[in-house]
């Protein structure tokens, strides 16, 4: 009889806390009971941790065991904590040596026969244990390639309970395989789609560029078929890779999620490109659930692009909550466990036919003029005044059909490369241009700022948008080589962001 501890790690949105475990098995009719504001996945480990002791032949205790997890204030929810329970009731009864776990969190599921699972969270969990101080975590085989991604911190693999007592004995841990480390957990179709495929469309082109090498939101209008899609989704393969700072964090929120694969490397390298269908509810876009939330697709699509095709055939108050989420970088999510904050840093490119039919010419159009109106009213203005850019598509003639003259991704990406390369030589760190917390007026003659100036005194443009435009002209400077923009950029920023659409 005794007390044994251990810790484990509680995931709130894609931070952790390290939380003490401790288990009491003392004198008292058969029963185990868990305290520490626990969810029901929680409650039931104690079910999973008796069979899986049993199960790998070891006797559980046979009195009342009381598990508690501190703080007590904190929402801890689902099975992670398996692993670090069953190691504090083997504790509590002598079956680890006593100390052997300290400076070492806990995090995984167990089978009933003692078999370690795979958990979601796992990066997060393993980052919080490293700013803990301590000095191992230990983890499912499975999430071994996702815990090993954070330097500073041990991470050893089990696979069953027999391993987790090998290690408290001292016994050199098994070697089980682990993914290289490099590769996208889910390689996008976009990385291999080529600009080259896109017949016509100059100016869209040039908009999907612009976009690319600034960062900023982009809306394609036009009739179906002339390659709005094509063109949003091969945005991507003209974007760098991500840097280790935003493709971990990236990957937290992947792993929060549970789409990172298992047997592969899971470090996001790459932009993620997200695509939700137009019946996605605001829960699914911007996240949501019971209990405390999930992250939704702007999350998913941090440091990325979050694509919506068909944007009017959106519901309006879905659209609408993209508008916080666009200008801070975050969402917040009030629930009855708590307020839980994603990260949600996206570049929007959204698609759509400017009315229900699609019609390419006006004269063709069956729609009435106040269906075309509502149509196009689920973009509110305050969400388009977010948009960077706003470009129409038009039909491609039989001529360019046939036309293989067109520029490559690898061409292009050249082009926005060394824009984005201007970008940070000029700040001194890696920015875009459309970061709000970039300074824009610096820099900027009295000349070039005459245009914007003059649409501002009409009322043309908001002030949010007077920005977001020296924001644009500030790319088309960066593409060009400039020093600064031009009086000329200024104007083309102005046209391109379609103020009268």
């Amino acid at each position: 009889m005794g007390i044994g501890y251990s810790r484990g790690v509680a995931v709130v949105g894609v931070g952790g806390h390290v939380v003490d475990v401790e288990v009491d098995s003392g004198n008292g009719l058969p029963a185990t009971h868990i305290v520490g504001a626990g969810d029901a996945a929680l409650h039931e480990a104690r079910e999973r941790v008796r069979a899986a002791i049993v199960n790998s032949g070891f006797p559980y205790p046979p009195g009342k065991v009381v598990i508690s997890l501190s703080p007590a204030s904190l929402r801890k929810t689902g099975s992670g904590f398996d692993l670090a329970i069953v190691a504090a009731v083997l504790s509590s009864r002598g079956h680890i040596p006593a100390g052997t776990l300290s400076g070492v969190a806990l995090v995984g599921e167990l089978a009933l026969d003692g078999r370690v699972r795979p958990v979601r969270g796992v990066l997060p969990a393993v980052l919080a244990a490293r700013e803990a101080g301590l000095s191992a975590v230990l983890v499912s085989s499975g999430n071994l390639a996702e815990a090993r991604l954070v330097d500073g911190i041990a991470s050893i693999g089990l696979r069953t309970l027999e391993d987790l007592r090998d290690y408290c004995l001292g016994l050199e841990p098994p070697d089980y395989p682990v993914a290289e480390q490099g590769g996208a957990v889910h390689p996008n179709d976009a990385d291999s789609a080529d600009l080259v495929d896109v017949r016509g469309q100059p100016e869209a082109r040039r908009a999907v560029e612009i976009a690319a090498a600034g960062g900023h939101n982009l809306l394609l209008l036009g009739p179906p078929g002339t390659g709005k899609t094509m063109l949003a989704r091969r945005l991507p393969g003209l974007l760098p890779d991500l840097c280790e700072g935003d493709a971990l964090s990236t990957t937290a929120v992947h792993s929060v999620s549970g789409v990172l694969g298992e047997g592969r490397s899971p470090l996001v390298s790459r932009p993620p490109f997200i695509a939700p269908h137009h019946t996605a509810s605001m829960n699914a876009l911007v996240g949501g659930g019971h209990g405390l939330a999930r992250p939704g697709a702007v999350s998913l699509a941090h440091n990325g692009v979050l694509f919506l095709d068909e944007a009017p055939e959106f519901a309006a108050r879905t659209l609408d909550a993209l508008r916080t989420p666009l200008e801070e970088g975050t969402v917040r999510i009030a629930r009855r466990d708590g307020v839980t904050e994603f990260p949600a840093r996206f570049q929007l490119i959204m698609a759509a036919n400017e009315c229900p039919c699609g019609a390419a010419e006006a004269a063709r159009c069956d729609c009435p003029a106040g269906l075309r109106r509502r149509y196009m009213a689920k973009l509110s203005g305050p969400l388009r005044d977010r948009l960077d850019i706003c470009v129409r598509t038009s039909p491609v003639g039989v001529r360019l059909l046939s036309d293989t003259d067109q520029e490559s991704t690898a061409t292009v990406r050249e082009r926005v490369h060394r824009a984005i390369e201007c970008a940070t030589a000029r700040r001194s760190v890696p920015a875009q241009n459309s970061d709000a917390a970039t300074k824009v007026e610096d820099g900027i003659s009295r000349t070039a700022m005459i245009p914007l100036k003059r649409g501002l005194v009409r009322g043309a443009i908001s002030a949010r948008g007077a920005r977001r435009c020296l924001r644009l002209a500030w790319t088309l400077a960066d593409i060009d080589g400039s020093n600064s923009p031009t009086q000329h950029h200024v104007v083309e920023a102005m046209t391109l962001r379609g103020d009268e659409i």
